[in-house]
């Protein structure tokens, strides 16, 4: 049986309860940190003068040839935690998407959760910046 479609979530939201335990997301982040006797790396985004970090189990996409620093787009299962980090995000795809114009995918996303939260009301999506009838956002 395949898993539910994952839906993007930025770094930020994974930690919170609008995410739960064992959904599927798709997120992207700067890898700043990469073990690969854990395996895990952390990912760090950023949220206005917040820094946001989530860490990734790579198990599923070894052998990984990491690039510190680079843009990483994740697709995987949240398994939240009572440690510090909140929340491990279990890749089953990991992808280098340095070169990808970040504020323009943030705002597709934006776009995309306010087509979804007109088109499927019962979807119960948290877009804060989304109004019926209005563009969105950022």
């Amino acid at each position: 049986m395949l898993p539910p479609p994952a839906v993007f979530h930025f770094l930020w939201e994974i930690s919170t309860d609008l995410v739960k335990d064992g959904a599927s997301v798709r997120t992207y982040g700067r890898l700043i940190s990469y073990e690969p006797e854990g395996p895990k790396a952390i990912l760090s985004g950023q949220q206005s003068s917040a820094q946001c970090h989530v860490s990734v189990q790579t198990t599923l996409v070894e052998p990984f040839q990491p690039t510190l620093g680079a843009q990483y787009f994740v697709l995987g299962e949240i398994e939240k935690t009572d440690g510090l980090s909140g929340a491990v995000l279990h890749a089953r795809a990991l992808s280098s998407v340095d070169g990808v114009d970040l504020t323009l995918l943030q705002k597709a996303i934006m776009e995309q959760r306010c087509f979804f939260k007109e088109r499927m009301p019962e979807m119960n999506m948290q877009t804060p910046n989304c109004e019926k009838g209005k563009t969105c956002k950022m």
